[in-house]
């Protein structure tokens, strides 16, 4: 009895001396090197990096575009891998000058996509990925903006307990300066979202679907206008849309 009692003690102290999978933060931009992100660019066929929008520099995951005139080459740069249930921290920083060829809403204006298609499911012609979206803004100097927010491109969620009838949700942390880190959470746990700015948690809201009468997404192929379908997994995509920014320390945690 002595040495069964022993022995399940030190099974005790092991496990909970252990750290589960839950708890560990895997790194998905690893500051060197882009070969597990797969870009998909308005216009061009997943993996063409054209312009060499995405690129590595100084340990961070940045968006350029001094190699070609930015008109209407929205782009998303796509983990290899999709996720269901997870934590992810990103620290943003918008730099450099807006392409005044984009459009007017793009300035200043970035995101992470979540719950979204693959890149290799989209079609060539294919504007923007079906996908919800934790909007990045930073201020214009009027005050009138804040970041945080959520849209919904090809979708729809849920917002105290009714169907949003919009395309962005505001949120409530104001935008913060142009050139500052910021460091933005989404923690998604079944049908609820948590966004998170600094810490602050600044929207909640609840199951995503696809919209099959939304018209911002342009060229999808019918599978992703399939309206109510549940969209409880999906691949995270950081994004470009004629403004330069700079991403670090990319990390997720998996959620059971």
């Amino acid at each position: 009895m002595r040495i069964l009692s022993v022995m399940l003690s030190i099974m005790m102290t092991l496990g909970c001396s252990g750290t589960s999978k839950s708890d560990q933060w895997i790194t998905l931009f690893n500051g060197e090197d882009l070969n597990d992100w797969v870009v998909k660019m308005n216009h061009y066929h997943a993996g063409e990096n054209f312009g060499n929008t995405f690129r590595v520099e100084d340990g961070l995951l940045k968006v350029r575009y001094d190699q070609y005139e930015f008109t209407d080459e929205f782009a998303h740069i796509f983990y290899k891998t999709p996720f269901k249930n997870f934590h992810l921290t990103v620290d943003y920083r918008f730099s450099g000058e807006f392409e005044q060829q984009a459009p007017h809403y793009a300035e200043l204006n970035s995101g992470v996509m979540f719950h979204s298609q693959s890149a290799e499911s989209q079609n060539k012609e294919q504007n923007w990925p079906v996908s919800v979206e934790m909007q990045y803004l930073a201020d214009l100097g009027d005050g009138k903006r804040t970041t945080g927010n959520m849209c919904s491109p090809g979708t729809n969620i849920e917002y105290q307990g009714k169907v949003f009838p919009g395309h962005c949700l505001k949120s409530s942390k104001k935008a913060l300066p142009k050139d500052q880190w910021v460091t933005a959470e989404l923690i998604v746990n079944g049908p609820k979202i948590t966004q998170l700015i600094n810490g602050e948690v600044v929207l909640e809201y609840t199951n995503p679907t696809i919209d099959g009468n939304d018209h911002t997404v342009k060229g999808q192929s019918p599978e992703y206008i399939q309206g109510g379908k549940a969209l409880d997994s999906g691949y995270i995509g950081l994004q470009s849309e004629g403004q330069p920014i700079e991403f670090k320390n990319v990390k997720i945690k998996i959620l059971d």
